[in-house]
């Protein structure tokens, strides 16, 4: 389901983060093409088609991180448990209505409430700050997105500083980087630094949210151990990255401006907006 609502916490933490997140990226961005590819602009070919080729991925990784902190996560609307609307679901006998008792909301299967959002999310994996969002059914392409291309530039820079040191070392150091061979050089090895800490975050991140929903288990579900009752048994996991990405597999699934299709069935309330 797309959902056309607009979205943003309103979380101290959350949004320090996610300033934070923007300025390591940017950090990563000046030292790679500013410090280390400039001077090869001009001379060869190489130099250009790495500079192009980090900032495309480092504009994937700022959109995927903007679509998974602005996407409605997967909220159920506050308030819509009432007499009126459980009447209008036309339920079958036998079938229970689930209320939360925080945001007085029909609180549908594999939905959790989040302390910081203050709504009911359905498909909640966990609420982070890094994105000042939850992971829900709605956004978590997005968030994997976002870490996919985190990991991949932290790599990539990786490897262009440790390529750049050798380089040097062949040559003068100072026709070799743009600043000053200390303040290079201080640049680098802080961008070593990131690229180390954040793409072994990332990469732990994106390891446990693809192998999620290979399982179809969310991280609370596997965190309380909670036995799920799914309406669809013994799905491949082709169905269940489907059921993430939407549509079958292309471009899109990697691109964080095609918002995904769902193709899940529904139970009777489990999209009722009111």
């Amino acid at each position: 389901m797309k959902s056309s609502k607009r979205w943003f916490v309103w979380d101290g933490l959350g949004i320090t983060c996610a300033m934070f997140t923007y300025f390591l990226i940017g950090y990563a961005e000046f030292v790679v093409v500013g410090v280390m590819l400039l001077p090869e602009l001009s001379t060869t070919a190489w130099g250009l088609f790495h500079s192009i080729l980090f900032t495309i991925l480092a504009i994937l990784a700022v959109v995927a991180h903007m679509r998974a902190m602005i996407t409605d996560p997967g909220s159920i609307p506050l308030g819509n448990c009432t007499k009126e609307n459980i009447k209008k679901l036309d339920m079958k006998e036998g079938e229970v209505v689930f209320r939360c008792t925080r945001c007085e909301c029909i609180k549908t299967d594999r939905a959790h409430h989040c302390s910081t959002c203050k709504r009911c999310i359905r498909k909640m994996d966990h609420h982070c700050p890094w994105i000042n969002n939850c992971v829900g059914e709605s956004n978590q392409k997005f968030f994997v997105l976002f870490t996919f291309y985190i990991m991949v530039i932290s790599i990539y820079a990786l490897y262009l500083a440790v390529r750049q040191f050798f380089m040097c070392q062949r040559s003068d150091w100072e026709d070799c980087m743009y600043l000053k061979v200390p303040a290079a050089m201080v640049c680098i090895i802080f961008l070593i630094f990131e690229g180390i800490l954040f793409g072994l975050f990332t990469l732990a991140m994106f390891c446990t949210q693809v192998c999620s929903i290979c399982k179809d288990e969310t991280g609370i579900e596997n965190l309380k151990k909670e036995k799920v009752d799914k309406e669809e048994e013994d799905k491949s996991l082709y169905e269940n990255l489907r059921d993430v990405f939407g549509g079958h597999f292309s471009i899109k699934w990697f691109s964080p401006f095609s918002h995904p299709e769902m193709n899940r069935r529904k139970s009777p309330f489990a999209y009722y907006e009111v």
